[in-house]
């Protein structure tokens, strides 16, 4: 099962990174596209610094000691229609799939090569050697469409009262046929949510429980209480008697 990753704030969109351990479950730019679309996102656009240093904080996330995630690359929305173009205007030709107008780029060093590699990835790969341009890690690279690498897709804001503010929660996506898909983490606020809702019936029947003995207990109380005094007159008749016998 898949799960997003979303703001209660209301602001920020929604983001899925779909990492997949085995090589051959990754998939094409195309396929990467599709597989967004099919659950009403898109292949990620990048608008500004401030959405790239919120998408690398996620990533980081991924390689966590004890994730056994390692390198992958992510496809993101940036593709280039046209052939042949090895230089000049060709980073200009750069469009986001999404219909974004958004001139943020964060190419690596000498990137984009362009030639054959029209669609573009985001470098993730922390065990790699570091290359001119440093380590390969968040950058941009150019790369041929059909190569298979994970996926980064994006989402409208949801809207979600019960969750806190500024905090990111999930949402299952029980339709998402991949496996080995690893998400960022979230608040647990929703999670507690659907461990208290099940206690409730529980939590009645002990309170029934215990006002039924409550009830039987008083009661009792209020038997003994009338018993009591008939008891007391039933002895002082007898004494009364035994008396007025001495007497003649």
């Amino acid at each position: 099962m898949c799960q997003k990753v979303c703001f209660a704030d209301f602001k920020h969109p929604c983001y899925k990174m779909a990492y997949f351990h085995e090589l051959s479950s990754r998939v094409s730019f195309q396929e990467a596209r599709l597989a967004c679309e099919s659950e009403g996102g898109v292949l990620l656009s990048l608008e500004n610094e401030a959405e790239q240093k919120l998408i690398e904080s996620m990533l980081q996330n991924l390689t966590k000691p004890g994730t056994g995630i390692s390198d992958g690359d992510f496809w993101i929305g940036l593709w280039r229609n046209g052939d042949g173009q090895t230089s000049g205007a060709c980073p200009d030709l750069y469009q986001w799939s999404d219909g974004s107008n958004s001139q943020y780029r964060n190419w690596y060093t000498d990137e984009p090569s362009c030639g054959s590699e029209k669609c573009v990835v985001m470098y993730h790969q922390p065990t790699a050697n570091p290359g001119l341009g440093g380590p390969y890690l968040y950058q941009w690279n150019d790369d041929r469409c059909n190569m298979k690498h994970n996926y980064i897709c994006k989402y409208e804001p949801e809207i979600n009262p019960t969750a806190p503010a500024e905090k990111p929660y999930l949402t299952n996506q029980p339709g998402d046929t991949h496996q080995n898909v690893v998400v960022t983490e979230a608040g647990i606020i929703p999670n507690l949510i659907y461990v208290v809702i099940p206690t409730i019936p529980l939590l009645l029947l002990i309170l029934v429980a215990f006002g039924t003995c409550c009830f039987q207990m008083l009661h009792k109380s209020k038997g003994r209480t009338k018993t009591s005094p008939n008891q007391s007159t039933l002895w002082i008749s007898k004494s009364s008697r035994k008396e007025s016998g001495m007497e003649v």
